[in-house]
């Protein structure tokens, strides 16, 4: 996966645990897709700080998900959930009863509901 966008995940997932002005500089260079010298003018420190905040967050991003695993956490889910979801609807194709099919669909629906 491309830096950028793991960042920008893991940021979704643990921004908050960030100081404020790391999560500040993390959000503009990553979301806002603002360079460090406007980033700088922005929040009124250096180029050169506004870098060193970014570096020191990204670091700590990583820090969390290799300690916490909740983004890969999540990916698990997501694919078991899409499996569910795919063996759900097999059983509607091949199945003629059709209770087996209305308890397929209720499958189908929370498995969706779940990746919402």
């Amino acid at each position: 996966m491309e830096k950028n966008i793991e960042v920008s995940l893991l940021f979704d997932f643990y921004g908050e645990l960030l100081k404020p002005s790391v999560k500040a500089a993390i959000d503009l260079y990553y979301n806002d897709d603002l360079s460090l010298a406007e980033i700088a003018d922005e929040t009124g420190i250096t180029r050169q700080g506004v870098r060193d905040s970014i570096k020191r967050g990204e670091l700590a991003l990583f820090e969390f998900e290799q300690k916490l695993g909740l983004f890969a956490r999540f990916g698990q889910l997501e694919n078991g959930l899409d499996k569910i979801a795919d063996t759900a609807q097999r059983i509607l194709e091949f199945s003629d009863d059709t209770q087996i099919k209305s308890l397929a669909h209720s499958i189908k629906q929370t498995a969706s509901a779940l990746k919402e």
